[in-house]
């Protein structure tokens, strides 16, 4: 698969690594999701649904997963509110640092201090809306059964935009081979119940912000950005990094 892409999965694997504060933040998302929602019962909570479904994916455990909509609902916990801010960092990379918070000042100074020393400055909000564009992504494992030029015929009319064969990096074993379909931001809900009606079992489902063009770096540019989003990754509110790299 050529030596970029075994690059961006060593260095994907040395985040997911250092990550220990990854249930937690699992965690902010799903109790986020279950007030936004106004129900702890999934199936009456389309938003509750998905990011229980996205913290299974990284083999949350159920008693975390209960915990976290119990917290919800409890007069002590803090609001949490999903927020976001845009970068510029070195090489042409640009970033959007997705954040779920109870303090948005703590946040934004924690984030600005981390871009500082990356040699990487905030930018205005709004200053990247050109740049990505935020779309539905849905994975699931690819099978045999699955024959995607007609899934793919069956899934425009819901929204669908592109379908496309990848493979996930695995920390222990062989990488496995994956489905992502991208469709339209709107048409998230419409497009995840379309693929269960197909008897697929989606394995993550987000709203993500997908670079229009992007950019190339060589290894040693790559190291530097890398070590940027991971700094940025250890931060306890920092949910996801996103960024225009190719």
């Amino acid at each position: 698969m050529g030596r970029a892409f075994e690059y961006r999965k060593a260095a994907k694997m040395k985040r997911w690594g250092t990550m220990s504060r990854l249930f937690p933040k699992l965690g902010k998302i799903i109790t986020m999701a279950a007030k936004e929602g106004g129900s702890p019962d999934p199936d009456m909570n389309s938003k509750l649904r998905t990011a229980i479904m996205n913290a299974k994916a990284q083999n949350m455990p159920k008693d975390n997963i209960e915990a976290a909509i119990k917290r919800a609902f409890s007069k002590d916990t803090a609001d949490i509110k999903e927020i976001t801010y845009e970068a510029k960092a070195p090489h042409g990379v640009q970033m959007i640092v997705e954040c779920a918070t109870d303090n948005n000042t703590r946040t934004v100074a924690n984030v600005r201090a981390i871009l500082k020393k990356g040699n990487a400055e905030m930018l205005t909000s709004g200053a990247l809306n050109f740049m990505f564009t935020r779309k539905a992504v849905f994975v699931f494992d690819k099978s045999d059964d699955i024959d995607l030029e007609e899934l793919e015929l069956e899934l425009i009319d819901y929204g669908l935009e592109e379908i496309e064969e990848d493979v996930e990096p695995q920390e222990n074993a062989e990488d496995k081979a994956i489905i992502r379909v991208y469709g339209e931001f709107k048409s998230f809900g419409e497009l995840s119940k379309a693929i269960e009606e197909h008897g697929i079992e989606i394995k993550s489902a987000n709203l993500e912000f997908i670079p229009n063009s992007t950019v190339e770096l060589n290894d040693e540019q790559l190291d530097e950005i890398e070590a940027l989003i991971e700094k940025l990754e250890e931060d306890d509110d920092v949910h996801k990094v996103y960024t225009n790299l190719a």
